[in-house]
């Protein structure tokens, strides 16, 4: 029997609504990417060109601690991963958990939340980060996650 993990990285909790509703909607277990470091709002204040946030997307190479790996990532046939966007991408603690688990041959689902960017540029990042991986199409789910995810997934 296949098994799904949603995967999601939240700053504000709008990321974090979405997950839990694509989790439910599909039957899913669900997984935060959480900082070991939690971010402060003057952290993901992206005005201020010395912020956390400003500091690691400028910097490709940056890769946030995680808190807290997924137990048992082999269970999992079928990964939702979620994020807001930042700079057109997705933040840099998602590239940590895409680049600490071997993804080879799994079905990978980005989804993200966006004030209005598209998922489009991130995707590339993504499939860039772990190009064995599976992926399909991902979408915005600023509304109607759960609709959305079980189009996904043929349900």
């Amino acid at each position: 029997m296949s098994k799904t993990l949603v995967a999601y990285f939240s700053a504000s909790g709008t990321t974090a609504r979405a997950a839990r509703e694509i989790a439910d909607a599909v039957g899913a277990d669900l997984y935060e990417i959480r900082p070991a470091e939690p971010y402060s709002s003057a952290d993901l204040n992206w005005m201020d060109k010395k912020s956390r946030s400003t500091v690691e997307m400028n910097d490709p190479a940056c890769r946030p601690a995680i808190a807290e790996p997924v137990r048992d990532m082999d269970q999992y046939d079928t990964v939702f991963v979620g994020f807001p966007i930042w700079w057109y991408v997705e933040p840099r603690i998602v590239d940590t958990f895409l680049e600490r688990y071997d993804l080879s041959g799994k079905t990978v689902i980005p989804f993200a939340t966006s004030g209005g960017s598209g998922i489009g540029k991130a995707e590339k990042s993504l499939q860039d980060h772990c190009p064995k991986a599976a992926w399909k199409k991902g979408g915005l789910v600023n509304s109607g996650a759960a609709a959305w995810a079980k189009s996904v997934m043929g349900l």
